[in-house]
């Protein structure tokens, strides 16, 4: 009997980079019958979270986990996509061992990789398997990482200095400190790691994006345009995460939501990695206080390190500890806070959620859009400046907080856009126009759709190794 045909995925970590791969590999698997094995490169053992998330893995999706690499020769500060680069390079003898047996076993047909996992391309050609990019991110950011290397060459100072916006092909013009962090400092060794991958795109036979034309259509219609070395783009998305189970907080949220009026409420998450400073933990708690608005809050402990993200630890305290005194009391009536974890897609797709505070990664955008929440932008880290962005001046689907001089949103800037989101006229049009979206959605994702179509292609040149 004939194998089925096989994919290898050799994801970044961070369950914002997982849980799009996943979703992507569940429509192959269950539209074309086409199965894939996750080879997951690693610096120490599983988060919980994660384990939990592919030991779930379906029938025809499997995962195994690579020798751990060792960091300890590089400097505290290395940035994430430094790390993220160098766990993949230094991984690439075990990846081929792996490649070896896999090769044999199944009918290989192609390698994805996401982001910053260039490298692997080798190994795929090595064993004559075509190599492809899945983009976890916006159809925005592919469309920079395309120009990056002719940006690289036209400009001399950091992007940062520049007097006039970057153009990115096919999107609104951005001002270069907006651009995502990685590309902010070209002296750092990411920024090269970035340059160096983005480089080798073109070696790809294709490249997926998490996006769809009604979302991002100027970019789209950029990246589709035919020009020498550049791959096919696919635009599969939206893909977001499905098959979840609730803990005990989550089911409690869920009925308290139960009791509150359609559109009602606000939920407030920054993302599996996403923390804020104690300073500005506390003028958001004030702030929501002060809006006298209904809310779930994801709270977790603070973190004074500039950009924080999912590779420092979160702190091992009760994040509650951290909140202002009395603050839990006196929101009793009107607020609902969760320490650390909240099941997200369930909140955003009840009727009695009306907005959504978030810190722009793409999986929580693309979830908002699917379930027609409008949103309050509040960018961290990596592209989320950039998604902040697009949200409000290009899609229009977002209000965003203005910083003060001191680097913190106040507690009154807050509660005037958590009004304005729920309540006032700026949010009465953002929540037309993400219903429109939400439809849209929908129906690329229907039988005749043009995400279902892309994923057709794309899944006809796998079957033909091509």
């Amino acid at each position: 009997m004939e194998k089925a045909p096989h994919i290898a995925i050799v994801p970044s970590p961070g369950m914002g980079h997982l849980i799009p791969l996943v979703e992507f590999a569940k429509k192959l698997n269950n539209q074309h019958n086409i199965h894939a094995t996750f080879i997951i490169p690693n610096d120490g053992p599983l988060s919980i979270s994660q384990k939990v998330f592919l030991d779930s893995l379906p029938n025809g999706l499997n995962y195994l986990l690579l020798p751990p690499v060792n960091f300890d020769d590089l400097p505290q500060d290395t940035q994430m996509e430094t790390r993220i680069s160098l766990m993949v390079t230094r991984s690439l003898n075990s990846l081929r061992e792996v490649f070896k047996s896999l090769v044999v076993e199944k009918n290989m047909v192609a390698l994805f990789i996401d982001l910053f996992g260039t490298d692997a391309f080798d190994v795929a050609i090595e064993f004559g398997v075509s190599p492809y990019v899945f983009f976890p991110s916006t159809a925005m950011a592919l469309s920079l990482f395309l120009h990056l290397p002719k940006l690289d060459q036209m400009v001399s100072c950091e992007y940062k200095e520049l007097s006039e916006p970057v153009q990115i092909p096919g999107c609104i013009p951005i001002r270069g400190q907006d651009l995502l962090d990685p590309v902010q400092d070209r002296k750092n060794d990411a920024y090269k790691w970035v340059l160096h991958n983005v480089k080798r795109y073109s070696m790809a036979k294709g490249i997926a994006v998490n996006s769809f034309k009604e979302l991002e259509g100027g970019a789209l219609k950029a990246l589709l345009e035919d020009e020498p070395g550049k791959p096919k783009v696919y635009p599969v998305g939206p893909l977001v995460q499905t098959g979840f189970s609730c803990d005990v907080d989550g089911i409690e949220c869920l009925k308290w939501l139960d009791g509150k009026p359609s559109g009602s409420v606000l939920y407030i998450s920054f993302g599996s990695g996403g923390t804020l400073s104690y300073d500005q933990l506390n003028e958001l708690a004030m702030g929501l206080e002060l809006s006298e608005q209904r809310f779930i809050w994801v709270v977790r402990s603070p973190n004074d390190q500039p950009n924080a993200t999912y590779f420092d630890s979160h702190g091992q305290k009760d994040p509650l500890d951290f909140l202002p005194e009395g603050f839990l009391e006196r929101t009793k009536g009107y607020g609902f806070v969760i320490p650390s974890w909240a099941p997200q897609a369930q909140i955003l797709s009840h009727s009695s959620t009306g907005g959504f505070l978030t810190h722009c990664g793409w999986n929580s955008i693309l979830e908002s859009v699917v379930h027609g929440v409008p949103v309050i932008a509040w960018p961290l880290y990596a592209e989320q400046k950039m998604n902040a962005v697009s949200l409000t001046e290009g899609i229009k689907i977002a209000i965003r907080p203005v910083v003060g001089e001191n680097g913190i949103v106040g507690r009154l800037e807050i509660a005037r856009v958590v009004k304005s989101l729920l309540e006032g006229e700026e949010g009465k049009a953002i929540r037309s126009r993400v219903r429109d979206l939400k439809d849209a959605a929908a129906n690329v994702l229907s039988k005749d759709g043009s995400s279902t179509k892309a994923l057709d292609q794309l899944a006809l040149k796998l079957k033909n190794n091509n």
